[in-house]
C-alpha cells in the first residue's frame, strides 16, 4: 500500500481533495486553533506549534502507509476548508484499532452545516473501497458530537461500543464495505 507519490487528487461536487501544501498551513493552524473545531477533537485549541507537528504527519502517513488525510479545497473559492481521510495512529485504546484504517474529518466553521462533511467523507470512503478493497474501516467520535455522529451514520458507520480514549468517553464505530 506504500504510495511514494503522496495523496492522489480526488474530487466531489464542491471540493478538491489533495495533498496538504505548505501554503495551506496558516489556514490549517487557524482552523485547529478554533474552539468550535477542537471542542470534540482533543478538547482544546491547538497552538501553532502543535498544528505544525500534526501538519507534518500528513506527508508521513501517505509516504509510509499509502493513505492519509487530504486537504479539502473548496472549488468555488480555492480556499482550504478542512481535511479528511484515513490514518493509523497506533492509538492506546481498548479495543485496539491498530492496523485498521481509521476515518476522520474536520472542517472549518465557515462551512459547518452545509453538508460538505457528508459529501467529502462519502468520497473518501469510496476511495478507500477502491484502494483497500471491501474491508472494515473504523472511526472514533466524542459521544456529544452529534454532527459527526450524524455524518458517520449517513455514510454507513454503525456504533460498535462505547469506550474511553485519553480518559474521555468515545464512541467506536465501524463500517463494513
Amino acid at each position: 500500500m506504500n504510495n511514494p507519490h503522496g495523496a492522489p487528487v480526488i474530487e466531489t461536487e464542491r471540493t478538491i481533495l489533495r495533498a496538504h501544501r505548505l501554503e495551506d498551513f496558516d489556514a490549517y493552524a487557524t482552523m485547529w486553533a478554533d474552539p468550535a473545531v477542537t471542542r470534540f477533537i482533543g478538547g482544546k485549541p491547538r497552538t501553532r506549534e502543535e498544528s505544525w507537528m500534526r501538519f507534518l504527519r500528513h506527508a508521513g502517513l501517505w509516504s509510509l502507509l499509502g493513505y492519509g488525510f487530504w486537504a479539502i479545497e473548496e472549488k468555488a473559492t480555492g480556499r482550504f476548508v478542512g481535511e479528511a481521510g484515513f490514518h493509523d495512529l497506533k492509538r492506546d485504546m481498548q479495543p485496539s484499532i491498530e492496523g485498521i484504517p481509521e476515518a476522520g474529518w474536520a472542517l472549518a466553521p465557515a462551512v459547518h452545516g452545509a453538508g460538505l462533511a457528508t459529501e467529502v467523507v462519502g468520497r473518501v470512503l469510496a476511495w478507500g473501497e477502491e484502494t483497500f478493497g471491501r474491508t472494515k474501516t473504523v472511526c472514533i467520535i466524542d459521544p456529544e458530537n452529534t454532527a459527526s455522529l450524524n455524518v458517520a451514520g449517513k455514510v454507513g458507520y454503525r456504533e460498535v461500543l462505547r469506550t474511553t480514549y485519553h480518559d474521555a468517553p468515545t464512541v467506536l464505530l465501524e463500517r463494513l464495505a
